[in-house]
């Protein structure tokens, strides 16, 4: 077995904007949705899903 070096994954960046906050989140509600799509789920069964995430984050 070898040794490997490693370093902190963890990159420590000033507090975001309440504005980057909400574009982040809203591309990667996009994103979800997308990948949703593709994958052939109907419209109600996304929308649903959407609505659960947005009932977590709330």
């Amino acid at each position: 077995m070898a040794l490997a070096a490693v370093r902190d994954l963890r990159e420590f960046h000033d507090p975001v904007s309440a504005e980057e906050l909400e574009q982040f989140e809203t591309d990667v509600l996009a994103g979800f949705v997308l990948a949703r799509a593709s994958a052939g789920l109907a419209d109600g069964t996304i929308r649903g899903d959407v609505g659960h995430l947005e009932q977590m984050r709330a």
